[in-house]
């Protein structure tokens, strides 16, 4: 079957490119797509120059969802809504495919999901129910990376759960705190940022705070830095001067360049560093079976939705990609419509 695929050349500049596409597995239209930092750092091109060189021409975001078109082992049915998973693993491994370096990952490794039509693995998607908010829906990727990181602080965490930090006032700083409440109710979830406005929009959280107004009895058990690029060093050494012996620090934030730590005190302290990237499948069905059992989560995550573009053409790929550049806060949906 013809498909047509749209890839960044350069940055800032996106071409079509006709392929052909297999029916050995199951077929899928997007139709909603949600823009990630990490795209926008290939658009902008501010990724390292022979990174871009090794990875471009590649059609760009991981982020969707999508109508099934076909399936020929039955699995699925014409127009079933799922949750695309990026993550694509390849062989076994001894540890979580999101970690495995056998691994490939769509608009990293390999083409996006900007394109007609994809080739998905049936292990790859995951089936929604018809009544999800499409607008929502379209960066449960994202809200998976959040409920795997949560996951595993909760099988490593030992000492006591009743102080929790989340460092970042951003969309992923947002995602985490808010699925921290709906996991640990009786918990007190407190974020820390830069920007009262952001901030504002926290009113799940049982305290928010300025970075930079901290009272000085304050202190929580465990920690979520949600900040990356070099803002995550500031947030770090104050996580560690806020943080109870033996508490984990849970790391997020994605940065370009190496963060200094101060490990004296990550010593003194006895504190566990966990490194979260990614997902896997258990994970995307934790979050879908989340949202069907809360409904409400929807009305605080429809609070991340800036904009919504309607994609018809190569140009307005473009234009969305450069408001979405732009947006201070939140997420640009890609209601495609190629």
């Amino acid at each position: 079957m013809i498909n047509i695929v749209y890839r960044l050349k350069s940055p800032k500049f996106f071409e079509e490119a006709i392929d052909e596409i297999d029916m050995d597995g199951v077929i899928v239209r997007p139709t909603h797509l949600s823009i990630c930092q990490a795209d926008q750092r290939y658009y902008q091109g501010s990724r390292p120059a022979d990174v871009l060189e090794k990875k471009l021409p590649m059609a760009l975001i991981h982020e969707g969802i999508g109508e099934v078109v076909f399936d020929g082992e039955g699995n699925f049915k014409s127009g079933d809504k799922v949750v695309m998973i990026p993550n694509t693993p390849f062989g076994e491994d001894v540890c979580r495919a999101n970690y495995s370096y056998s691994s490939k990952f769509r608009g990293s490794g390999f083409d996006g999901f900007t394109s007609d039509l994809i080739k998905m693995d049936s292990d790859r998607i995951v089936r929604m129910p018809e009544d999800f908010n499409p607008n929502v829906a379209a960066f449960i990727e994202l809200i998976s990376v959040a409920y795997q990181g949560i996951s595993k602080f909760n099988e490593i965490a030992i000492t006591p759960k009743e102080a929790l930090g989340v460092w970042g006032d951003g969309n992923l700083g947002f995602i985490t705190a808010l699925f921290l409440k709906e996991k640990f109710p009786d918990s007190k979830v407190m974020v820390f940022g830069k920007h009262m406005d952001n901030l504002n929009l926290f009113s799940f959280a049982d305290e928010v705070y300025p970075i930079h107004n901290v009272p000085d009895d304050l202190a929580v058990d465990h920690a979520f830095e949600c900040v990356g690029s070099s803002a995550s060093q500031s947030a770090i050494d104050q996580i560690i001067d806020l943080i109870n012996p033996q508490g984990t620090i849970n790391l997020f934030g994605v940065s370009e360049y190496p963060i200094p730590i101060n490990t004296r005190m990550v010593l003194e302290k006895g504190l566990t560093i966990q490194g979260n990237s990614r997902s896997e499948r258990e994970d995307f069905e934790g979050v879908v079976e989340t949202l069907k059992q809360n409904p409400k989560l929807f009305e605080y995550l429809e609070k991340l939705v800036t904009n919504i573009c309607e994609i018809n053409s190569l140009n307005d790929l473009k234009e969305a990609f450069d408001k979405d550049y732009i947006s201070k806060f939140g997420k640009t949906i890609l209601k495609w419509n190629k």
